[in-house]
């Protein structure tokens, strides 16, 4: 899920992990990736961004923290946007 935060180069980005491995998640990353979009919709580029898992994450738990997202602000001239689409994680 993501949110506006009034600065068009970020987002407040809301991601659910569930374990369902069985085994406790102890450590990782998530990478976003970040979509800089033009006023007439047209995608003009994307942006990774890699924070760390919110780890421990015991068998069965499920945690949803929030990230700001931002990009460089001179990357996101006036009259474009970010838009956060893609979210993968990787964890040990």
């Amino acid at each position: 899920m993501t949110e506006d935060t009034g600065r068009r180069w970020c987002q407040e980005v809301t991601v659910a992990f569930p374990d369902s491995s069985g085994t406790a998640v102890r450590s990782g990353s998530v990478t976003c990736g970040t979509h800089i979009v033009g006023a007439l919709g047209v995608d003009w580029g994307t942006v990774e961004s890699t924070v760390p898992l919110p780890v421990p994450l015991p068998p069965g738990a499920r945690k949803r923290p929030a990230w700001t997202v931002c990009v460089d602000a001179r990357r996101v001239p006036l009259g474009m946007r970010t838009g956060t689409r893609e979210v993968s994680a990787d964890g040990d």
